[in-house]
């Protein structure tokens, strides 16, 4: 693995092919959410398919440092649960906060997933 600064673990140019081919191929559950936490919806500005030292996040807050993953099927295996405790394990070490939904979450209950991101973001909707 790599080592970076603090300065380069953002966007790191040798991973801007992957990132441009993750969102031309968004998945379904991907655009269900984008289309939801898009352009300030959410009051704060998200960005899809953001690098963070050697790993892509789906979604990146970097004012509120919030990371969010969405699983498909293949989460659920062994390895890739070791996995995605490793990127968590990383990301938390650098004070960001990792939040994560199925695709079934997302396709089947988005109203839960968004009032989950909400109080995440700590949003007060009785202001104006």
């Amino acid at each position: 693995m790599r080592l970076y600064s603090m300065s380069k673990i953002f966007n790191i140019n040798d991973q801007k092919d992957r990132r441009k081919e993750l969102r031309r191929n968004i998945t379904l559950s991907e655009k269900i959410l984008w289309t939801s936490i898009r352009n300030r919806k959410l009051k704060y500005k998200f960005r899809r398919q953001y690098g963070i030292g050697n790993y892509i996040v789906d979604f990146y807050c970097p004012e509120i440092k919030l990371a969010i993953e969405i699983d498909g099927d293949s989460h659920c295996f062994k390895n890739a649960i070791d996995y995605d405790k490793n990127r968590t394990k990383y990301f938390n070490d650098l004070g960001i906060k990792v939040v994560r939904y199925t695709n079934n979450d997302i396709k089947n209950n988005l109203q839960a997933v968004l009032d989950d991101l909400i109080k995440i973001c700590g949003i007060d909707l009785t202001s104006p």
